[in-house]
Protein backbone atom coordinates (compact mmCIF):
# COMPACT_ATOMS: atom_id res chain seq x y z
CA UNK A 1 0.00 0.00 0.00
CA UNK A 2 1.64 3.55 -1.11
CA UNK A 3 1.37 6.15 1.85
CA UNK A 4 0.76 9.69 1.25
CA UNK A 5 -1.18 10.47 4.36
CA UNK A 6 1.94 10.94 6.36
CA UNK A 7 6.05 11.49 6.14
CA UNK A 8 7.38 8.20 5.44
CA UNK A 9 10.64 7.53 6.13
CA UNK A 10 11.58 4.86 3.75
CA UNK A 11 10.69 7.48 1.10
CA UNK A 12 12.81 9.72 2.43
CA UNK A 13 15.81 8.08 2.47
CA UNK A 14 14.79 7.24 -1.41
CA UNK A 15 15.53 11.01 -1.97
CA UNK A 16 18.00 11.27 0.01
CA UNK A 17 20.42 8.88 -1.10
CA UNK A 18 18.71 8.09 -4.74
CA UNK A 19 17.39 4.30 -3.75
CA UNK A 20 16.28 2.17 -1.49
CA UNK A 21 18.54 1.91 1.84
CA UNK A 22 18.06 -0.97 4.15
CA UNK A 23 19.65 -1.00 7.75
CA UNK A 24 21.97 -3.27 9.38
CA UNK A 25 21.18 -3.95 13.04
CA UNK A 26 24.23 -4.50 15.37
CA UNK A 27 24.23 -6.00 18.95
CA UNK A 28 26.10 -4.85 21.43
CA UNK A 29 27.13 -6.83 24.46
CA UNK A 30 26.17 -3.94 26.58
CA UNK A 31 23.41 -2.75 29.23
CA UNK A 32 21.64 0.17 30.07
CA UNK A 33 22.14 2.52 33.38
CA UNK A 34 18.67 1.60 34.73
CA UNK A 35 19.71 -2.02 34.81
CA UNK A 36 23.10 -2.13 36.43
CA UNK A 37 22.25 0.06 39.36
CA UNK A 38 23.81 3.57 38.26
CA UNK A 39 20.54 5.16 38.40
CA UNK A 40 18.25 2.03 38.94
CA UNK A 41 17.70 -1.95 38.37
CA UNK A 42 15.73 -3.53 37.27
CA UNK A 43 15.09 -1.59 34.18
CA UNK A 44 11.26 -0.49 32.43
CA UNK A 45 8.95 -2.45 33.65
CA UNK A 46 8.28 -3.52 30.53
CA UNK A 47 11.72 -4.49 29.15
CA UNK A 48 12.45 -8.06 28.72
CA UNK A 49 16.23 -9.84 28.49
CA UNK A 50 16.93 -9.05 25.27
CA UNK A 51 16.64 -5.00 25.35
CA UNK A 52 14.12 -3.30 22.57
CA UNK A 53 14.99 -6.03 19.74
CA UNK A 54 14.21 -9.67 19.53
CA UNK A 55 15.58 -10.46 16.21
CA UNK A 56 19.09 -9.30 16.29
CA UNK A 57 22.08 -11.65 15.55
CA UNK A 58 24.01 -12.45 19.30
CA UNK A 59 26.47 -10.09 20.61
CA UNK A 60 29.08 -12.90 20.33
CA UNK A 61 29.49 -12.07 17.05
CA UNK A 62 32.17 -8.94 15.91
CA UNK A 63 30.68 -5.61 14.31
CA UNK A 64 31.91 -6.96 11.00
CA UNK A 65 30.77 -10.47 11.39
CA UNK A 66 27.15 -8.94 12.20
CA UNK A 67 27.19 -6.65 8.92
CA UNK A 68 28.50 -9.38 6.25
CA UNK A 69 25.83 -11.57 7.79
CA UNK A 70 23.07 -9.03 7.14
CA UNK A 71 24.35 -7.35 4.43
CA UNK A 72 25.02 -11.10 2.75
CA UNK A 73 20.96 -11.42 3.37
CA UNK A 74 19.72 -8.39 2.38
CA UNK A 75 21.52 -7.43 -0.78
CA UNK A 76 20.41 -11.18 -1.97
CA UNK A 77 16.75 -10.96 -1.11
CA UNK A 78 16.34 -6.68 -2.13
CA UNK A 79 19.24 -5.59 -4.01
CA UNK A 80 20.28 -3.68 -1.75
CA UNK A 81 23.20 -1.39 -2.56
CA UNK A 82 23.18 1.17 0.55
CA UNK A 83 22.90 0.80 4.17
CA UNK A 84 22.47 2.18 7.54
CA UNK A 85 24.53 0.80 10.47
CA UNK A 86 21.83 0.45 13.37
CA UNK A 87 23.23 0.01 17.13
CA UNK A 88 19.86 -1.26 17.95
CA UNK A 89 19.74 -2.88 21.61
CA UNK A 90 19.91 -1.19 24.65
CA UNK A 91 21.97 2.03 25.65
CA UNK A 92 24.43 2.40 23.24
CA UNK A 93 26.40 5.52 24.62
CA UNK A 94 26.03 4.09 27.92
CA UNK A 95 29.32 2.29 26.50
CA UNK A 96 32.79 3.93 27.54
CA UNK A 97 33.84 6.39 24.81
CA UNK A 98 36.92 4.38 23.82
CA UNK A 99 34.85 1.19 23.19
CA UNK A 100 32.24 2.92 21.74
CA UNK A 101 34.55 4.83 19.07
CA UNK A 102 35.87 1.39 17.90
CA UNK A 103 32.54 -0.45 17.51
CA UNK A 104 30.97 2.80 15.41
CA UNK A 105 34.67 2.61 13.16
CA UNK A 106 34.02 -1.00 12.83
CA UNK A 107 30.80 -0.43 11.37
CA UNK A 108 31.81 2.03 7.91
CA UNK A 109 32.18 -0.30 5.81
CA UNK A 110 31.41 0.05 1.71
CA UNK A 111 27.57 1.21 0.67
CA UNK A 112 26.89 2.67 4.72
CA UNK A 113 25.40 5.47 3.78
CA UNK A 114 24.79 6.53 7.66
CA UNK A 115 24.47 5.19 11.37
CA UNK A 116 21.77 5.06 13.71
CA UNK A 117 22.52 4.49 17.58
CA UNK A 118 20.02 3.88 19.96
CA UNK A 119 20.24 5.60 23.59
CA UNK A 120 18.43 6.94 26.03
CA UNK A 121 18.37 10.90 26.79
CA UNK A 122 20.32 10.51 29.73
CA UNK A 123 23.47 8.82 28.28
CA UNK A 124 24.29 11.79 26.02
CA UNK A 125 26.68 14.36 26.27
CA UNK A 126 29.53 16.53 24.40
CA UNK A 127 32.25 14.05 24.37
CA UNK A 128 30.07 11.55 22.52
CA UNK A 129 28.00 14.15 20.17
CA UNK A 130 31.59 15.64 19.26
CA UNK A 131 32.53 12.27 17.91
CA UNK A 132 29.82 11.35 16.31
CA UNK A 133 30.03 15.24 14.62
CA UNK A 134 33.64 14.22 13.42
CA UNK A 135 32.41 11.02 11.93
CA UNK A 136 29.66 12.69 10.19
CA UNK A 137 31.81 15.07 8.40
CA UNK A 138 35.01 12.59 7.40
CA UNK A 139 32.75 10.09 6.11
CA UNK A 140 29.91 12.04 4.95
CA UNK A 141 27.55 10.21 6.91
CA UNK A 142 24.22 10.89 8.46
CA UNK A 143 24.31 10.01 11.94
CA UNK A 144 20.36 9.75 13.67
CA UNK A 145 20.29 9.26 17.57
CA UNK A 146 17.30 7.41 18.11
CA UNK A 147 16.42 8.42 21.70
CA UNK A 148 14.00 6.21 23.78
CA UNK A 149 11.06 8.15 25.28
CA UNK A 150 8.19 6.52 25.43
CA UNK A 151 6.02 9.66 26.40
CA UNK A 152 6.19 13.08 27.65
CA UNK A 153 4.20 12.31 30.76
CA UNK A 154 6.32 12.29 33.62
CA UNK A 155 4.16 10.57 35.77
CA UNK A 156 4.10 7.94 33.32
CA UNK A 157 7.73 7.40 33.15
CA UNK A 158 8.09 7.11 37.03
CA UNK A 159 5.57 4.36 36.88
CA UNK A 160 7.54 2.38 34.07
CA UNK A 161 10.42 2.74 35.90
CA UNK A 162 12.12 4.98 33.10
CA UNK A 163 14.82 6.80 35.26
CA UNK A 164 14.74 10.10 33.61
CA UNK A 165 11.93 12.54 33.13
CA UNK A 166 11.04 14.87 30.06
CA UNK A 167 13.61 17.08 30.94
CA UNK A 168 16.86 15.15 29.79
CA UNK A 169 14.57 14.44 26.64
CA UNK A 170 14.41 18.31 25.85
CA UNK A 171 18.15 18.66 26.88
CA UNK A 172 19.72 15.44 24.00
CA UNK A 173 17.63 16.86 21.52
CA UNK A 174 18.74 20.35 22.04
CA UNK A 175 22.19 19.22 22.50
CA UNK A 176 22.16 17.03 19.61
CA UNK A 177 20.80 19.66 16.98
CA UNK A 178 24.23 21.61 18.04
CA UNK A 179 26.20 19.29 16.16
CA UNK A 180 24.32 18.76 13.38
CA UNK A 181 23.03 15.02 13.85
CA UNK A 182 19.48 13.84 13.15
CA UNK A 183 17.06 12.71 16.23
CA UNK A 184 14.75 9.95 16.18
CA UNK A 185 12.31 9.54 19.16
CA UNK A 186 10.74 6.39 20.10
CA UNK A 187 7.34 6.48 21.78
CA UNK A 188 4.56 4.02 22.73
CA UNK A 189 1.18 5.40 22.62
CA UNK A 190 -1.11 3.01 24.67
CA UNK A 191 0.70 3.01 27.70
CA UNK A 192 -1.75 2.48 30.39
CA UNK A 193 -1.34 5.38 32.13
CA UNK A 194 -1.42 7.50 29.43
CA UNK A 195 -4.72 9.49 27.38
CA UNK A 196 -5.41 10.85 24.82
CA UNK A 197 -4.78 14.06 26.42
CA UNK A 198 -0.97 12.77 26.51
CA UNK A 199 -1.01 11.71 23.00
CA UNK A 200 -1.53 15.13 21.48
CA UNK A 201 0.85 16.58 23.84
CA UNK A 202 3.49 13.97 22.85
CA UNK A 203 3.40 15.36 18.36
CA UNK A 204 3.49 18.97 20.23
CA UNK A 205 6.49 19.15 21.96
CA UNK A 206 8.40 16.35 19.55
CA UNK A 207 7.34 19.73 17.14
CA UNK A 208 8.12 22.38 19.05
CA UNK A 209 11.63 20.31 19.56
CA UNK A 210 12.13 19.80 15.94
CA UNK A 211 13.14 16.18 16.31
CA UNK A 212 13.65 14.95 12.93
CA UNK A 213 12.07 11.67 13.04
CA UNK A 214 9.44 9.88 14.80
CA UNK A 215 8.95 5.80 15.54
CA UNK A 216 5.89 4.60 17.27
CA UNK A 217 5.60 1.16 19.09
CA UNK A 218 2.38 -0.47 20.87
CA UNK A 219 3.17 -2.30 24.00
CA UNK A 220 3.72 -5.17 24.10
CA UNK A 221 4.04 -7.54 27.20
CA UNK A 222 6.54 -10.03 28.29
CA UNK A 223 6.66 -13.09 30.67
CA UNK A 224 9.08 -12.25 33.15
CA UNK A 225 8.95 -8.67 33.34
CA UNK A 226 7.42 -6.57 36.13
CA UNK A 227 4.56 -5.12 33.19
CA UNK A 228 3.61 -8.94 32.77
CA UNK A 229 3.10 -9.71 36.59
CA UNK A 230 1.14 -6.99 36.95
CA UNK A 231 -0.84 -7.48 33.95
CA UNK A 232 -1.30 -11.19 34.75
CA UNK A 233 -2.75 -9.96 38.05
CA UNK A 234 -5.35 -7.42 36.33
CA UNK A 235 -3.91 -4.07 37.49
CA UNK A 236 -3.29 -2.96 34.09
CA UNK A 237 -5.70 -2.42 31.86
CA UNK A 238 -4.45 -1.68 27.97
CA UNK A 239 -6.77 -0.05 25.04
CA UNK A 240 -8.26 -1.57 22.66
CA UNK A 241 -7.19 -1.62 18.73
CA UNK A 242 -9.48 0.63 17.41
CA UNK A 243 -8.21 3.09 20.53
CA UNK A 244 -4.61 2.66 19.63
CA UNK A 245 -5.48 3.67 15.82
CA UNK A 246 -7.48 6.37 16.98
CA UNK A 247 -4.10 7.74 18.74
CA UNK A 248 -1.94 7.02 16.36
CA UNK A 249 -4.55 9.06 13.99
CA UNK A 250 -4.24 11.99 16.19
CA UNK A 251 -0.97 12.16 16.73
CA UNK A 252 -0.07 12.15 13.52
CA UNK A 253 -2.79 15.25 13.28
CA UNK A 254 -0.97 17.11 15.52
CA UNK A 255 2.70 16.13 14.72
CA UNK A 256 4.37 18.63 12.03
CA UNK A 257 4.10 17.74 8.66
CA UNK A 258 8.23 18.14 7.92
CA UNK A 259 8.82 15.27 10.48
CA UNK A 260 9.75 11.95 9.27
CA UNK A 261 7.28 9.03 10.43
CA UNK A 262 9.66 5.58 10.61
CA UNK A 263 6.59 3.84 11.60
CA UNK A 264 3.04 3.65 13.68
CA UNK A 265 3.13 0.23 15.01
CA UNK A 266 5.93 -2.40 15.71
CA UNK A 267 6.67 -5.72 15.12
CA UNK A 268 7.14 -7.87 18.40
CA UNK A 269 8.40 -11.26 19.56
CA UNK A 270 5.21 -13.62 20.38
CA UNK A 271 7.56 -15.77 22.49
CA UNK A 272 6.97 -15.83 26.52
CA UNK A 273 4.58 -13.11 25.33
CA UNK A 274 1.36 -12.20 27.02
CA UNK A 275 -0.01 -9.26 24.65
CA UNK A 276 0.99 -9.01 21.20
CA UNK A 277 -0.77 -6.31 19.23
CA UNK A 278 -4.00 -7.35 19.52
CA UNK A 279 -3.11 -10.75 18.19
CA UNK A 280 -2.86 -9.24 14.57
CA UNK A 281 -0.26 -8.91 11.62
CA UNK A 282 1.55 -5.15 12.81
CA UNK A 283 1.55 -4.54 8.89
CA UNK A 284 -2.46 -5.29 8.93
CA UNK A 285 -2.97 -2.75 11.70
CA UNK A 286 -0.58 -0.06 10.15
CA UNK A 287 -2.79 -0.24 6.72
CA UNK A 288 -6.34 -0.24 8.48
CA UNK A 289 -5.17 3.10 9.77
CA UNK A 290 -3.85 4.17 6.27
CA UNK A 291 -7.25 3.80 5.07
CA UNK A 292 -8.63 5.62 8.03
CA UNK A 293 -7.19 8.18 7.41
CA UNK A 294 -7.69 8.68 3.28
CA UNK A 295 -10.97 8.08 3.87
CA UNK A 296 -11.41 10.90 6.46
CA UNK A 297 -9.08 13.18 4.30
CA UNK A 298 -7.04 13.37 7.48
CA UNK A 299 -2.99 13.98 7.12
CA UNK A 300 0.07 14.19 9.09
CA UNK A 301 0.45 17.85 10.60
CA UNK A 302 -3.27 19.28 9.77
CA UNK A 303 -3.97 19.98 13.39
CA UNK A 304 0.01 21.45 13.99
CA UNK A 305 -1.58 24.93 14.31
CA UNK A 306 0.10 25.89 17.79
CA UNK A 307 3.35 26.73 16.98
CA UNK A 308 4.90 30.47 16.52
CA UNK A 309 2.37 32.27 18.29
CA UNK A 310 -1.11 31.00 18.12
CA UNK A 311 -3.15 33.22 19.86
CA UNK A 312 -1.70 36.21 17.56
CA UNK A 313 -2.06 34.40 14.73
CA UNK A 314 -5.68 33.74 15.99
CA UNK A 315 -6.18 37.41 16.75
CA UNK A 316 -5.07 38.53 12.93
CA UNK A 317 -7.50 35.74 11.64
CA UNK A 318 -10.59 37.55 14.13
CA UNK A 319 -9.82 40.89 13.16
CA UNK A 320 -9.99 39.92 9.38
CA UNK A 321 -13.09 38.02 9.81
CA UNK A 322 -14.44 41.79 11.83
CA UNK A 323 -13.59 43.74 8.48
CA UNK A 324 -14.92 41.30 6.01
CA UNK A 325 -18.75 41.55 8.16
CA UNK A 326 -18.51 45.44 7.81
Amino acid sequence: MEITVYNVYSKYLKERFGEKVYKLPINLPLTCPNRDGCIGTGGCIFCGEEGGSFENLPNTLTVKEQIDKNKKYISMKYKAKKFISYFQNFTNTYLPLEDFKKYIEESIVEGVVGISVSTRPDCINNEYLEYLSYIKDRYRLEITLELGLQTVNYHTLRKINRGHSLAELIDAVLRTKKYGIRTCIHLILNLPWDTMEDTIENAKILSALGVDEVKLHALYIVEGTELGKIYKEGRVKLISKDEYKERVITFLEYLDEKIIIQRIIGRAPEENALFVNWNESWWKIRDEIVREMVERNIKQGIKCNYLNGKAIKMKKIEEKDNKCRI
